[in-house]
């Protein structure tokens, strides 16, 4: 009876009147109609790809030691951000990129549905149903409405119990990949099965099958069988180079003597590199150390030896992704798209400690073991580095939790930007209208049979792409799990939730977020702390569960 009540009221719920649903401090739409400019501009082709669970400093145009080549191509022609924010989580990324929305607004303030628990993330209020709502739209939704072939390999996890939440229902025209979330790179199976299209397929038999590649291959199998000229958008989401640790030996070999030196001199050498490039201020210094993990003389030799062997493959699984966006790339320049397609490069949060073992989750024999799909991961020291110079991991909205590489590869960058670095800030918010000025499309205010569609939130970055334009934002917000954020201008706060105190840092001169200024501005903390909560309370972030 219980569980009866608790459905019908989630329920009723979900249906209620845009007007109930929507935010009443909404930030003014952009772009919901195409200037002249745009409706008469042959429309790009969009390439988005996002990574999983990769740190800040990981690819080469970001400061890392591993060949990305292929990335490091896209940054040379295209536009670096310096301060681009995610969600800081694999799911409520997912659903904001999607949708242009609040991860809440779109139905996923925590965590998509699980394969073995169908109920486990529906909590019974719109924020947190574990799938995305018909209040909002995708962009597959929305550029399919406006004439172009819509495609998405990778990881979906943004619902998948009932066939009206994959891909396909939500305006993809072909898909073929995970609906949940890690899984096996080399046989994934069970519920964490590869699907194409509404079809879950049987274990690959390949002994040579690997969903990088995969998920790039049918992609572009995809594009090859276009019928049309008309243009396409392809969601290229990796799984890579989230646990566990599945790496093709050939790769691994790359790096087996790498990571022997240590994660300080891992971290130091990242550091140098980010300063020369202009990514770091070398003012901000390191952040505070992570007292779980000890100094890497402290560790025995064997152990130096496996965690080094963890960040091979590691290091390994990103390697995997740089040769495979290769792959994009040529098919790109080969058939003459290159200059007619925008690529975005990113990742879904900050590096993974999970499951916060200072030398990595899971027996070391589960490493490369395909029928196993958990958090074999290469542990707090590793993750520490990969998130260089800031603090904390993924889910926490510190800079290590939050903050992304993020990479613009436009048509319409400027040759005398290529390559450059931009201090502004942005959010997975932006990509919806950001693309749909891009496009030249319209985004809709009813759509679903009807069903009133919630504005955009995000702000177009064409102007700050094109003309090197200031994105005119005052505030962001953030809240997931037992933590919260919000950042005004250069000043982010963060608390976790049910603690009464503020952290306050000022990012212009301590990004790495080792000073806390709280007790010097107790005005600006009443200030954000007042607009972060009329935030939560409009964008669906509370109730957050009925218990």
């Amino acid at each position: 009876m219980f569980r009866l009540c608790i459905v019908a009221l989630s329920l009723l719920l979900s249906s209620v009147t845009q007007k109930e649903l929507a935010p009443t401090t909404q930030p003014k739409p952009t772009a919901q109609k195409p200037s002249a400019a745009r409706r008469n501009a042959v429309p790009p082709n969009v390439v988005l790809i996002m990574v999983d669970d990769m740190g800040w400093s990981d690819i080469g145009c970001y400061g890392g030691e591993i060949p990305t080549p292929n990335i490091d191509r896209l940054a040379k022609g295209g536009l670096r951000f310096k301060q681009f924010y995610n969600t800081g989580r694999c799911c409520p990324t997912r659903a904001s990129l999607l949708t242009g929305l609040y991860p809440h607004q779109a139905g996923i303030g925590q965590m998509a549905e699980d394969p073995e628990r169908p109920e486990a993330f529906h909590w019974g209020t719109p924020g947190y149903q574990g799938f995305l709502n018909r209040q909002s739209v995708t962009l597959a939704e929305v550029l399919k409405s406006n004439g172009y072939h819509t495609y998405m390999t990778g990881k979906w996890h943004a619902g998948m119990h009932g066939e009206e939440k994959l891909p396909l229902q939500r305006g993809f025209d072909r898909y073929y990949g995970i609906p949940a979330g890690a899984a096996s790179y080399l046989r994934p199976q069970g519920g964490r099965s590869v699907w194409r299209d509404n079809q879950k397929l049987a274990p690959p038999t390949d002994p040579g099958y690997y969903t990088t590649d995969a998920f790039t291959d049918e992609g572009i199998k995809f594009l090859q069988e276009q019928k049309s000229d008309a243009p396409f958008f392809w969601y290229l989401a990796y799984n890579a180079p989230h646990w566990p640790l599945h790496a093709k030996e050939e790769d691994i070999a790359r790096f087996k003597d790498t990571y022997k030196i240590g994660w300080e001199k891992i971290r130091q050498q990242r550091l140098d590199r980010q300063i020369k490039m202009g990514l770091i201020d070398p003012d901000w210094g390191f952040s505070e150390r992570d007292s779980r993990v000890r100094p890497w003389e402290k560790l025995s030799q064997s152990e130096k030896d496996t965690v080094a062997y963890r960040m091979a493959v590691y290091a390994a699984q990103v390697y995997a992704v740089d040769y495979n966006v290769g792959k994009v790339l040529d098919y790109l320049e080969s058939n003459k798209l290159m200059d007619n397609t925008m690529i975005i490069f990113l990742a879904d949060n900050g590096a993974c400690a999970e499951s916060y073992d200072e030398l990595g989750s899971a027996s070391f024999g589960r490493i490369n073991d395909p029928d196993f799909s958990g958090a074999v991961s290469y542990g707090i020291g590793w993750a520490n580095a990969s998130n260089t110079p800031f603090f904390e991991y993924k889910v926490k909205p510190y800079e290590g939790g939050i903050a992304t590489p993020m990479i613009v590869h436009s048509p319409g960058l400027p040759k005398n930007r290529r390559g450059k670095l931009t201090n502004e800030i942005g959010h997975l918010i932006d990509f919806m209208p950001t693309i749909v000025e891009a496009s030249g499309a319209t985004y809709p205010t009813t759509f679903h049979n009807g069903q009133k569609i919630q504005p955009m939130q995000g702000l177009s970055l064409m102007n700050t792409i094109e003309k090197d334009a200031p994105i005119e934002r005052e505030w962001l917000f953030w809240e997931h799990q037992t933590y919260c954020a919000v950042r005004k201008g250069n000043f982010k706060m963060v608390r976790k939730m049910g603690d009464a105190a503020w952290q306050l840092f000022d990012l212009k001169n301590d990004r790495t977020e080792r000073r806390d200024i709280a007790a010097l501005r107790p005005d600006l903390v009443k200030e954000m702390n007042q607009k972060w909560q009329e935030w939560a309370d409009t964008h669906q972030v509370f109730p957050k569960k009925l218990d």
